[in-house]
């Protein structure tokens, strides 16, 4: 999973609009990772079009969206590998 896709399904754990999680993930990362629009939609596209997320409502021209059971479960399996590869690198005393 690419840092981008793990942040906006991380920004999804409540309804979320493409807007606000461009600003959540830049202020989460300290501006390190910055979605840019065409990222950000072609992204949601493909995340509902694979079931990991959903639409919630709109509010005017803003569509919210929320992660599925399966989009956690794909987030939780990213967590623990993260969560391995820093012990593997606390292993090294890296």
């Amino acid at each position: 999973m690419t840092e981008t896709a793990f942040y906006i399904l991380l920004s999804l754990r409540t309804p979320n609009n493409g807007y606000n999680i461009t600003k959540e993930v830049s202020e989460l990362t300290n501006n390190y990772v910055n979605i840019g629009p065409g990222t950000m939609y072609g992204s949601l596209g493909k995340f509902e079009k694979d079931g990991l997320i959903e639409q919630t409502h709109q509010e005017e021209k803003r569509i919210y969206y929320q992660i599925t059971a399966l989009g956690i479960q794909l987030l939780q399996m990213e967590i623990e590998r993260i969560h391995r590869l820093l012990d593997n690198i606390q292993q090294l005393n890296l």
